[in-house]
């Protein structure tokens, strides 16, 4: 029997800088049953010539795989997405086309959630203002700036979204006795509390937290919901954390906030624009840490991300259901063998 195709879109130009990648991670599951075949394209009709006939697609950043794109599909049947976030797949026109749309929900949680901390930790105890007042030789001032400071233990961390990464902070930010509230529509209130922490609404969230950490998707509802009147509603003293996608927030509402004294600090791992504009001022605030969506990465990330791509895509092209799945409505009507218990997922960057 021939084997499926399973289409990566490759820049034209990657032909100048080595020839083929090197998809043996993804092949671990795949190479019995399928190929994978680069589409070099830098167009959109380019894209959607090279994938009309494929049987599945990996995508993780790049050309956003859109409603006109599956619409020419004819007989995919899988897009696999290698990242927690699938902001590059129209997952509603996938769903609506009978189309499996994973990710890669649980791969690498644990490195986001310290990231967090990390986030949390260099805002709280403004780590790169006393790193430059120690390079610049100032170095009785930074006790003096902190001496102003609260201490951590006894502060509320409010978790935006109770998904996967924000338990694995909630574990970590009980060990430093922060007190912990979590609003998620999605998630029971049983469920939070069996977790030790105190689930609230969003208003009740943003108003008690002295840290507000984002862990939801970007979608249409959460689409710069950290708006002027949102952070309006947040004490003066708190800072607000983001290791999910920078477009939930409305930056220039945040940097307005930061400027005028709305809220006290932030922590970003990623923002509205990746990369920024060079005159970006979240860059250069000195109550802000920017680091460049580095949350997931260590020497695990890409192999294993990768690997479970292909995992994924083996599982539907072989006729069963994947273990995640980001639009599970779709499953019924994908004519696949439910093989194990189903861990229903949560939702992206969860």
């Amino acid at each position: 029997m021939a084997k499926r195709k399973v289409a990566v879109r490759v820049p034209r130009q990657a032909q100048d800088h080595g020839g083929e990648n090197d998809w043996s991670y993804e092949l671990e599951s795949l190479a019995p049953i399928a190929d994978i075949v680069e589409v070099r394209a830098n167009t959109r009709a380019e894209f959607i010539e090279g994938v009309r006939d494929a049987d599945a697609i990996m995508t993780s950043w790049g050309m956003r795989i859109d409603e006109e794109i599956i619409g020419a599909l004819q007989q995919c049947v899988v897009i696999g997405v290698g990242s927690v976030g699938v902001d590059m797949v129209d997952v509603a026109a996938a769903t609506s086309a009978g189309i499996v749309v994973t990710n890669v929900p649980d791969v690498f949680i644990e490195e986001v959630a310290d990231h967090t901390m990390m986030l949390l930790l260099d805002t709280a105890r403004m780590t790169p203002a006393m790193a430059r007042l120690a390079a610049a030789g100032r170095w009785s001032e930074g006790r003096q700036v902190l001496a102003r400071r609260p201490r951590l233990l006894g502060q509320t961390l409010g978790l935006y979204g109770f998904g996967n990464v924000a338990r694995c902070t909630a574990r970590r930010a009980k060990a430093f006795g922060l007190h912990l509230i979590a609003h998620d529509p999605y998630v029971s209130e049983l469920e939070i509390t069996e977790a030790g922490v105190e689930p609230v609404g969003f208003g009740e969230l943003l108003a008690r937290s002295d840290f507000v950490s984002i862990h939801t998707p970007h979608n249409s509802e959460t689409e710069q919901i950290f708006d002027a009147a949102a952070l309006g509603r947040m004490k003066p003293t708190a800072i607000l954390i983001n290791t999910a996608r920078g477009s939930i927030v409305d930056e220039q509402a945040l940097i307005k906030a930061l400027h005028e004294g709305t809220i006290a600090g932030a922590g970003l791992d990623v923002l509205a624009q990746e990369p920024p504009e060079a005159d970006n001022p979240l860059l250069t605030m000195p109550n802000v840490v920017v680091t460049p969506h580095v949350a997931s990465a260590t020497t695990r990330m890409r192999p294993e991300t990768r690997r479970r791509v292909g995992r994924e895509v083996a599982l539907v092209l072989r006729g069963r259901w994947p273990l995640s799945c980001v639009n599970p409505s779709v499953l019924p009507r994908a004519n696949l063998e439910r093989w194990q218990p189903y861990p229903m997922n949560r939702g992206p960057n969860r």
